[in-house]
């Protein structure tokens, strides 16, 4: 559906091609300071038009806060957020009313409703995680004031340009240690930490939109100072959480959290973290973090990493041998303003989710808190 989360909830709104896309975020708490330029930077980081490597449809992405602030702090009640599509073209669309594009969502949203947008990817397009990303911010705000967390998404890979993501090696955890977003945007739009490897992502990306194709990529995400405790078992689990949030965003096909893949060839001797009391901490710490920062589905203070893959950008413009709706053989060239690689403009929206899922949990975690000592 379109409502994520249970304390900390965001319902979106809109499509592809129509006014405005949006979302209603409720469960924000009251007093919070907020204004559009709380909310504007992640959008701006997210929009289209930003390079020569992404779409050029030309939205300004500019945020419009409805309701739920007063005098720019928070009233408690539901947070009501817009922006205009300003560059939309529902015309580029006509010629593909005949065919469901390959690896797209039309044919299935066809299926399950009987009907679907006549223009662009409707509810399935990147452009309803404008919403998302906008209430994102809030959580990501709110989560800074609380508990002083820090949520960094990089690019780590792009076709077959890859960072070293060695779950056990020192560089990649000293990596995700001092990792900070605007290292990452230093970067220019490829977002990879890795200046060389940043150059060669670019000529990937500019090797396959010569040939008029697309090429997909990896996304890493560290958490700092996640307070311990958030996660609910035994369906609710944080990294289970995580992983819905990560697998919902358009493009997303695949979640892998600590050693994720890598620990299935590490014997638990080697893998397990071992405990020691920080005594700057005042609580137990690990020694190693193969377990991403969750055990038991529970955080335990410890750095949250993960990474996600996204697929290349099924819409692009090569002719292609498919076959209409009603099943006659053709050929399909793809029109419209699309990206070559869609990876460097997700970082702002898995934060955004990130940011949700971590809220929301906190939330959580504080009405357990309170209760416990009520009841004592």
């Amino acid at each position: 559906m379109s409502t994520f989360g249970k304390m900390f909830r965001v319902t979106t709104y809109g499509e592809s091609h129509c006014k405005s896309v949006g979302c209603i975020v409720d469960g924000v708490p009251p007093g919070m300071s907020l204004s559009a330029d709380d909310i504007q930077p992640q959008l701006t980081r997210r929009r289209p038009g930003q390079s020569k490597l992404s779409t050029p449809r030309n939205e300004k992405d500019r945020v419009d806060i409805q309701s739920g602030t007063e005098h720019g702090k928070t009233l408690g009640t539901p947070i009501a957020m817009m922006v205009h599509n300003e560059d939309h073209r529902p015309h580029d669309y006509s010629e593909m009313d005949a065919y469901p594009r390959p690896s797209h969502a039309d044919y299935t949203y066809s299926e399950k409703y009987g009907i679907k947008a006549s223009s662009g990817g409707g509810r399935a397009s990147a452009r309803e995680t404008i919403g998302r990303v906008a209430a994102g911010a809030i959580a990501e705000k709110f989560l800074k004031q609380a508990a002083g967390v820090e949520i960094v998404a990089f690019v780590s890979e792009i076709g077959n340009v890859r960072m070293n993501r060695d779950p056990f090696d020192k560089e990649f955890q000293h990596t995700l240690n001092t990792i900070t977003r605007a290292k990452v945007d230093a970067m220019g739009f490829i977002r990879c930490p890795d200046a060389a490897l940043a150059a060669d992502m670019v000529k990937e990306i500019e090797h396959y939109r010569g040939q008029q194709d697309s090429i997909g990529g990896v996304v890493t995400c560290v958490v700092r100072n996640v307070p311990t405790g958030l996660g609910e078992p035994c369906f609710d689990k944080l990294e289970a959480l995580l992983a819905h949030a990560m697998l919902s965003i358009p493009a997303s096909k695949g979640f892998e959290v600590g050693s994720g893949f890598a620990g299935t060839c590490v014997p638990g001797s080697k893998h397990n973290d071992l405990f020691y009391y920080d005594d700057d901490a005042q609580r137990l710490r690990t020694r190693t973090n193969n377990s991403g920062g969750i055990q038991g589905g529970i955080s335990n203070g410890e750095n949250i990493y993960f990474s996600v893959p996204f697929k290349s950008v099924a819409t692009i413009s090569q002719e292609q041998h498919t076959a209409t709706y009603d099943g006659k053989d053709g050929v399909l060239a793809a029109k419209g303003r699309h990206d070559p690689a869609v990876t460097p403009r997700a970082l702002p929206i898995v934060e955004a989710m990130t940011a949700l899922v971590l809220a929301d949990a906190l939330l959580i975690q504080k009405s357990r808190d309170y209760a416990r000592t009520v009841t004592k």
